[in-house]
């Protein structure tokens, strides 16, 4: 169980990597990269792509932390 936790706890880690690289800096965002402007929305959520990369960011980052203590608590 422990081995494949581990497992899991890298591919987590790598994806979450490239989640965080994907963003963009504050002015720029990944609607920038598309040409379709400045990316903000009336709300300031940005696009669509730019708030489910958002969404996915967080929840790859909550199952890097569950992950981890579940690993904590195996060892």
């Amino acid at each position: 169980m422990y081995t494949l936790l581990s497992v899991v706890q890298v591919f987590i880690a790598v994806v979450l990597v490239f989640l965080i690289l994907m963003h963009s800096g504050r002015d720029t965002g990944l609607s920038g990269a598309f040409g379709v402007g400045t990316g903000s929305g009336p709300f300031g959520g940005g696009s669509l792509v730019e708030r489910n990369l958002n969404r996915w960011t967080v929840a790859f980052a909550i199952l890097f932390v569950l992950n981890t203590v579940v690993l904590l608590k195996l060892s």
